[in-house]
């Protein structure tokens, strides 16, 4: 992938990449994260250290990938101007925990840009703010101190975030349980094998019920 220099603030920019219409991701995002993670052999779940942040416990959208410098968010800045209604910002913080990359002055901007969340591998801050826009966030840590300004960066290389490696253009599916990415080129293989893996839980499910010894009735 070839990268376009900013000038004015050393951020690396991708000239373009694909997302995946809603339509096709809208399944993934009405089953449980773990029955994604399943479908996928729970390689591509995120560690348990990126935690959900705000009231809104669902996520689901195009990963808008963005390195940063420790502590550091002038390329969380720059992405927001290559943001399309939505998509998810997925910020490597590199698990920096010191220093907040996203509060809510960019949650106003995210919503004004159509951007549904944010995955940080680092420290929020702002999160009643952010909950109060309805924006999923998920992060590492939060903390009221905020970010430095001066970068380098990238937007749309590849990044890790809880572990995972994310690309451009991959699918973030997020509830309470944390987050699962999903590659974008496996997005219809996995909408279609998470059926079979809810069907396979009810069916063991119902075995377990089954064998439920009755419980004794209270005495009145």
């Amino acid at each position: 992938m070839v990268f376009i220099a900013a000038a004015a603030d050393s951020v690396s920019i991708a000239p373009s990449w694909d997302r995946t219409a809603a339509a096709e991701t809208r399944r993934l995002g009405e089953v449980p994260a773990a029955n994604v993670g399943d479908a996928l052999q729970r390689m591509t779940v995120m560690d348990g250290g990126i935690r959900l942040c705000t009231g809104r416990a669902a996520l689901l959208g195009n990963a808008l990938t963005v390195d940063v410098r420790s502590g550091d968010n002038l390329a969380v800045h720059r992405a927001l101007d290559e943001a399309r209604p939505g998509d998810v910002l997925v910020v490597n913080g590199h698990g920096d925990m010191t220093r907040a990359l996203i509060g809510d002055l960019i949650g106003e901007i995210m919503v004004n840009a159509g951007v549904v969340g944010a995955v940080v591998d680092g420290a929020v801050r702002d999160v009643r703010a952010l909950s109060e826009m309805g924006l999923a966030v998920y992060a590492r840590a939060v903390t009221p101190a905020g970010p430095f300004k001066d970068g380098p960066g990238a937007v749309g290389a590849p990044v890790a975030v809880g572990g995972v490696v994310v690309a451009a253009g991959d699918v973030l599916v997020g509830d309470s349980d944390g987050v699962v990415t999903v590659p974008r080129h496996r997005v219809r293989e996995v909408a279609d094998a998470v059926d079979g893996i809810g069907e396979k839980e009810e069916a063991l499910r119902q075995r377990i019920l089954a064998a439920r010894p009755d419980r004794p009735q209270t005495a009145r």
